[in-house]
């Protein structure tokens, strides 16, 4: 029914209920009086009609949606009849000098129960045939504070939502056996499972903001033992202003479970650097790249220069930093390869940056290993074209982004990362750049993670494949990680090989099955197969050697490694006699400078180059 009609329907029954319930009650009170020959009782009905029609017009009480009705409409609608039985005593005070008090009194509740009630039983009707007899989900919501009840409230409410919440589960006994919004609060967290069973639920919304990633992830191995759907609500921010709604709920992903607890920058710091300061990230249109672009935006820098070799990466992250900063600050997109030193270095003439974030490398460990010598013209002699011309032309702050790789690495690609390290830590030395290097492990969704991989495998029907059941790495979300790394270059002095605090490693069997539930699967309809290690994987990574090892955190999830280099003549010695190397001769110098503790250099290494 369409809005007029439906108020035409409300305005005819509120007037005959209004028109007669004043008859009926005098009559009863009265019932040898003949009430037609009451003047005042005509007078009094009209009376309260006219009043009504005001004061429920007032109130809304016609433009309100009455099958969500709850409290507040209840008020509303006390509110207009009593108005509208006292304005009508008024009246009959006024003409009759006398107020039918018992008369006006049984009225005022008639009009309560009847009026009131027509609202309600629509509600009653809607909760329990229309919506319970719908196709929507049922939907188990876990949290009974404000937010799980904004969201009952805001999925009762909205006539289009696929989702029929149906009860509550919440740790806190208090709460058990309470009802709200007619939903019961069935149980604590661990009778998930059971309930899901029993009601036949179809899908779980986690509504509880104060929430933990551990305790997420505890409420979510919970939720993984059903087939239900599992979602969760937006940022916490949103819900504490009062923005939730319907359409915020999301599916739960991988990088609830394993990100950490969020931590607060030291804004001020990070701003001395890049506030009004000219900024360069090369490899700016990869994953960590493009999202320190995002980060180093928030800061109003005077200008930032997206290099990267990539053009339509390039052009992606140019596109995004102008829609969403416009003209705040200057962005260049400067297509360009760290392998050409010429090339490098005019940029760094032309443009003469503060800050240098150097992001851009080759990272996949298999691929290197079949490639060497790329990785060796990528890695290495770009990093020292990027970090010699920053050396230059006054570079303030140079930040080269490393890996756990690059610790007693056993391939290519950790082996170049190592030597990119001992590059910046000898520049540091006599150069008035301050050199850093920043290492940290895999970062979530990045281009070449398992993420993606997982993803499409599961898509395709499975399986998922991991190469060894035992098989371990860390993870850090990519905001985390671009986060932390400007953290660390806002620290630096010079010199040091900052390593962040990755966590707990994480077996990627259970990464592959935790994806696997969240994408609505079970592990035996998808399935896991073991393809053993790839060219020059380890079975697991590290972040520090022993002789490494610094345990005071200079910043939360921030340490400083005691990494010695390689000194700065016989690195350069060993540099420039790669490119004549054979692929296998080409390994074997990689991977033993870099396995050397450099506190005791061999000379037998640079002597044999």
């Amino acid at each position: 029914m369409g809005y007029k009609g439906r108020m035409q329907l409300l305005v005819a029954l509120d007037s005959a209920i209004v028109l007669f319930s004043i008859f009926v009650v005098y009559y009863i009170l009265h019932p040898f009086n003949n009430v037609f020959d009451m003047p005042m009782i005509w007078l009094s009905s009209i009376s309260l009609l006219v009043c009504h029609h005001l004061f429920a017009s007032i109130y809304h009480l016609y433009q309100k949606a009455w099958e969500y009705a709850s409290v507040g409409e209840l008020i509303a609608i006390v509110k207009a009849v009593t108005f509208s039985v006292v304005t009508t005593a008024v009246v009959q005070l006024v003409v009759d000098q006398d107020i039918y008090f018992r008369v006006l009194a049984i009225t005022w509740m008639m009009h309560l129960i009847f009026i009131g009630g027509s609202r309600f039983s629509w509600r009653v009707f809607r909760d329990h045939y229309i919506s319970t007899g719908s196709n929507k989900k049922k939907t188990l919501i876990v949290g009974a504070g404000s937010a799980g009840t904004m969201v009952a409230r805001q999925l009762l409410k909205s006539p289009d939502a696929e989702l029929c919440p149906v009860a509550f589960v919440d740790d806190d006994f208090h709460k058990w056996n309470l009802q709200i919004y007619n939903l019961y609060v069935k149980g604590a967290i661990k009778d998930i499972p059971e309930l899901v069973e029993s009601m036949a639920i179809d899908n779980i919304v986690i509504a509880i903001p104060s929430l933990t990633k551990s305790e997420l992830k505890k409420i979510y191995e919970q939720c993984a033992k059903t087939k239900a759907k599992t979602k969760i609500l937006p940022l916490i921010e949103d819900l504490v202003s009062g923005k939730v709604s319907v359409n915020q709920i999301r599916d739960v992903e991988v990088e609830d479970l394993l990100g950490r607890e969020p931590i607060e920058l030291d804004m001020s710091s990070i701003s001395n650097k890049l506030t009004g300061k000219t900024v360069l990230v090369t490899g700016a249109g990869g994953s960590i790249g493009s999202e320190i672009c995002r980060q180093i935006s928030r800061f109003s820098p005077e200008r930032v220069l997206l290099l990267g070799h990539g053009e339509n990466s390039i052009y992606q992250i140019d596109i995004e930093l102008r829609r969403t900063y416009g003209e705040e600050f200057e962005i260049f997109p400067i297509i360009a390869d760290v392998q050409d030193r010429k090339r490098i270095f005019d940029v760094m003439a032309q443009y003469r940056p503060d800050v240098v974030y150097h992001a851009a490398a080759h990272k996949h460990v298999p691929l290197m290993e079949y490639n060497p010598m790329e990785a060796v013209k990528n890695n290495i002699f770009g990093t020292r074209n990027v970090a010699e011309a920053a050396d230059t032309f006054g570079v303030k702050n140079f930040v080269l982004i490393s890996t756990d790789k690059a610790v007693n690495p056993p391939n290519v690609m950790g082996a170049t990362k190592r030597f990119t390290e001992m590059i910046v830590q000898n520049l540091a030395k006599e150069s008035k750049t301050k050199f850093v290097a920043v290492r940290f492990g895999n970062v979530l969704g990045s281009r070449g993670s398992v993420i993606p991989l997982f993803k499409k495998q599961i898509q395709a029907g499975g399986p998922v494949t991991v190469t060894d059941p035992e098989i371990t790495r860390y993870f850090m979300t990519i905001p985390e990680a671009s986060r932390l790394v400007i953290q660390a270059g806002a620290l630096a002095r010079g010199g040091e090989v900052f390593v962040l605090d990755m966590g707990e490693p994480v077996k990627i069997v259970d990464l592959a099955r935790n994806l696997i539930t969240l994408s609505g699967y079970s592990i035996e309809e998808i399935g896991i197969t073991f393809s053993g290690l790839r060219p020059g994987e380890k079975m697991y990574e590290e972040l520090l050697n022993e002789n490494e090892v610094q345990k005071k955190q200079v910043f939360p999830k921030i340490f400083i490694g005691k990494a010695e280099p390689m000194g700065k003549a016989e690195l350069h010695t060993v540099i420039e006699s790669l490119p004549g190397m054979g692929p296998v001769e080409l390994k074997e110098t990689l991977v033993g400078i870099a396995n050397t503790k450099f506190g005791e250099v061999h000379d037998s290494l640079v002597s044999s180059m």
